[in-house]
């Protein structure tokens, strides 16, 4: 399906209303930390008669690079990406997650290109491809030293999964130490958990933006998001574009935050 060129009156329009949603930010309310569940890559791919999964898939791919542009220049700190749920690994067929390893690992090297960004592997190895679970190593590693924005690339990752990995490894920690189980309880405070969890030494996101109009967690950032904004997108993901951000920042910037309550 070849896109039809958008008429110019219309790209004059969209400019200027970009251009009045900024204004209408404010800059000390921008978010530090956003978290994205990645959603409707398939339903896109399909609604283009495509038979593939991975169609959607690798525009979604090229939509994140541009979408963590957009970020990087509405002054956001931290950005994680929702791609691959381990309940993907289990629910999808293999086609379709071979499709998505080399996707996924072929995006990890795009973004370690940039001499800014740090990328971050956040979820388990457990069940992806080596070569995937190498691609996202590289990343991590080549990135490491980088200061500007931080992106996680929740790949693997169940917020299950991830609470139940930080509570074997405080227990296993406290062993190592010489504590016993009359003293375990006493270590189990919310400030430890959190120091084991695949975030840890991160600030937990302020605000998670799902696309495609689905308006439930999916088990992503569980502990994390337990004072967190939310905001949903009607659009596929592919098909998000800066207005819709620049809206979610505006609605953000609008909210008074209250932590329990």
């Amino acid at each position: 399906m070849n896109a039809q060129p958008t008429p110019p009156r219309a790209g004059l329009l969209y400019r200027l209303y970009q251009r009045r949603l900024r204004r209408e930010i404010d800059p000390s309310s921008v978010p530090g930390h956003i978290a994205v569940i990645v959603d409707g890559n398939r339903r896109w791919a399909r609604q283009r008669l495509q038979e593939r999964a991975a169609y959607g898939h690798r525009a979604g791919a090229q939509k994140v690079l541009e979408f963590i542009g957009w970020c990087e220049e509405a002054g956001v700190g931290t950005v994680t990406l929702y791609l691959l749920s381990a309940d993907n690994l289990r629910a999808r067929d293999r086609q379709e997650l071979e499709d998505l390893f080399g996707i996924i690992g072929g995006l990890a090297g795009q973004l370690a290109k940039n001499p800014r960004w740090r990328v971050k592997h956040v979820g388990s190895c457990d069940g992806l491809s080596e070569a995937l679970a190498a691609a996202l190593a590289a990343a991590e590693a080549e990135t490491a030293e980088h200061d500007g924005l931080h992106i996680n690339l929740a790949v693997g990752y169940g917020g299950r999964s991830e609470i139940t990995a930080a509570m074997r490894s405080v227990i296993a920690e406290h062993q190592a130490e010489g504590g016993t189980i009359d003293t375990l309880a006493d270590r189990l405070t919310p400030e430890v958990i959190g120091e084991h969890l695949w975030t840890r030494g991160q600030a937990d996101p302020d605000l998670i933006i799902r696309t495609s109009g689905e308006q439930r967690l999916s088990d992503f950032m569980i502990w994390q998001s337990a004072h967190s904004e939310f905001y949903f997108v009607e659009a596929l993901y592919p098909d998000l574009r800066e207005v819709d951000l620049l809206r979610a920042l505006r609605d953000y910037s609008s909210r008074q935050r209250r932590m329990g309550g």
